[in-house]
């Protein structure tokens, strides 16, 4: 019979609960097999001719019957309500004792075969309660012992039980003698039935940790086994997968069922095992017949496992080709690393070409300065080839300044400077760009020029970077409005985001053809453009710059028709 552990084994007293209720069914079942072959002992004693006293027949089968009704009552009781089960199991003990000295009683008292029955409740209590219900179950028998040599002692016999007027029945000391022997006897069984039950109630709590130990590491395995981000995948002697992760999953699209018990290569035939606990890489198709690649690794995996043979047990051996193989998907991590050597040539190309066109400006300027000073000198004379000459110069000149104004967008580009920051005024800025552009000789005198920044008044930026924006927007919008219908209107407010954040936000738009469907963000992209004269630098250097505050720039359509380009700064918070 199990013991009950106490509850240190277990993590709730619902589980103590159910392994009480078992115990007290056990009980409750053997207390009817016990009866039911005393039954049929009682039946093979009466029909032989032995010297014992047993029940008559319709008295045992009514001793029987009331066995089987308290026990089927008790169970009964037992599954459907709520009764305190301690309680429950020590009155049922208590029964026991009673049953076993009724049984006694009747069947030759001191004489009786059946005085060993006394034992089962004085073993079940010991085993079910270890501390007390063995002793209380001693005491118990002991004390209806007592009563039941008493009634022996005063010859005391129902008148159905034809019983001899025995030796110690006469005796008071023979009577004595006999219930300080079993009164002994019954306490050094409950004692050690305590202590054997203690030792057995130790081992299954020693064992109970145990397993639940051995249960947390599995559970925990399994937990990093399943969660980890790397691929897991082990095989047997015969190269045929016997374990993979939820990673491997993933990463090889196959589910666990595809993959257990198929042999290795099946999947990944590209994989070799040559260089142990290195790293290589190779392809493989996933299940959907999409090509990745993976990076791997494999270790020997060191176990015994139990190989059948023709012996009469099995024995283990050891896994000699059993392997263990990570893997994960390094794809993207290799497009990355193109993507990274492509930045670092792009990176020393600029570099050099950033030298390259620093050294062109000191011839620039030196060819500027020298048509400027010839077409001074054009301009004094009057002859028609005096003239021809000055318009060669006026291109040269035109062209300098073409590939001045290139380089300098360049090395703007290419070395971007580091925002200083300081507060100004924005609609003093925004006037010196537009002063500065209608001085150019290509300013259209039909423009209409809306501003409107009232909103806002200074503003935390680099003074010179924001001149850069705003005059780079201002001729990008102007060199794509129609010819004497140009409108360009500029808007600056401050928003509120939240309660913590404020930003200037800056809008120019135009009444030109806009940006076509889809190029929105190819339009920032270095070299981008759609003018002919243009370097396809000017929106690059006004997004570099914008990032470089902490900002945002966006493209989009214009209620004028044209591009719309909105420019978010986020201003200082205060503390």
């Amino acid at each position: 019979m199990p013991l009950l552990p106490n509850n240190k084994s277990f993590s709730d007293s619902s589980t103590v609960e159910k392994l009480l209720v078992h115990q007290l069914l056990w009980m409750l079942l053997l207390r009817v097999i016990l009866y039911t072959l005393i039954l049929g002992l009682s039946g093979y004693l009466q029909a032989g001719k032995f010297n014992v006293t047993v029940l008559p027949p319709h008295l045992l089968f009514l001793f029987i019957l009331v066995i089987y009704v308290a026990s089927i009552s008790s169970g009964l009781i037992l599954l459907k309500t709520n009764t305190p089960l301690r309680h429950f199991g020590l009155k049922q003990i208590l029964l026991d004792t009673l049953f076993v000295s009724i049984l006694v009683y009747y069947t030759g008292s001191s004489n009786s075969i059946f005085s060993p029955i006394y034992f089962f409740p004085i073993i079940a209590g010991g085993l079910i309660m270890p501390r007390l219900g063995g002793l209380i179950a001693a005491g118990a028998a002991t004390l209806q012992f007592a009563v039941v040599l008493l009634l022996e002692y005063y010859q005391f016999f129902p008148a159905f039980l034809k019983v001899p007027f025995y030796e110690n029945g006469q005796d008071i000391f023979a009577t004595l003698n006999l219930f300080a022997v079993y009164g002994l006897i019954f306490f050094l069984t409950a004692i050690l039935s305590s202590l054997f039950a203690g030792r057995l109630r130790k081992t299954e709590d020693a064992l109970s940790d145990s397993v639940r130990d051995y249960d947390r590491l599995s559970l925990l395995y399994k937990q990093i086994f399943d969660d980890i981000s790397t691929g897991i995948i082990t095989t047997d002697t015969k190269n045929r997968i016997t374990s993979v992760n939820n990673a491997a999953e993933h990463i090889t699209g196959y589910s666990s069922r595809d993959l257990l018990h198929e042999k290795f290569h099946y999947f990944f035939p590209n994989v070799t095992f040559s260089a142990l606990g290195s790293r290589h890489s190779a392809e493989i198709i996933r299940k959907n017949n999409e090509q990745t690649r993976i990076g791997y690794s494999y270790a020997r995996l060191q176990y015994s496992q139990v190989l059948n043979n023709e012996k009469e047990d099995d024995t283990p051996a050891h896994c000699e080709n059993c392997k263990v193989i990570t893997i994960q998907d390094i794809s993207e991590i290799e497009r990355m690393e193109k993507q990274m050597q492509q930045t670092e040539k792009l990176a020393a190309i600029g570099q050099m070409s950033a030298g390259i066109a620093h050294d062109f400006r000191n011839p620039l300027t030196a060819i500027s300065g020298s048509a400027q000073v010839l077409d001074s000198e054009l301009s004094q004379m009057h002859s028609t080839q005096s003239q021809v000459n000055s318009e060669l110069v006026a291109i040269i000149l035109r062209e300098s300044n073409r590939l001045s104004n290139t380089v300098s967008d360049f090395l703007k580009f290419a070395r971007p400077e580091h925002a200083e920051k300081d507060w100004f005024s924005f609609r003093r800025c925004l006037d010196e760009v537009i002063e500065v552009a209608e001085m150019d000789s290509e300013w259209p005198t039909t423009m209409q020029l809306e501003l409107l920044t009232d909103d806002i008044t200074d503003i935390w930026a680099d003074q010179y970077q924001i001149f850069t924006i705003l005059n780079h927007l201002l001729q990008n919008g102007l060199a794509f409005v129609p010819l004497g219908q140009e409108q360009i209107r500029i808007i600056a407010k401050e928003v509120q985001i939240n309660t913590h954040k404020d930003v200037i936000i800056i809008t120019v738009e135009d009444n030109g053809p806009g940006i076509a469907q889809g190029r929105e963000e190819k339009i920032f992209e270095p070299f981008y453009t759609r003018r002919v004269d243009g370097t396809g630098l000017g929106l690059a250097i006004v997004k570099q710059m914008i990032e470089e505050h902490g900002g945002t720039i966006e493209a989009g359509k214009s209620f004028l028709g044209g591009a719309k380009f909105i420019v978010t700064l986020p201003l200082p918070q205060e503390l």
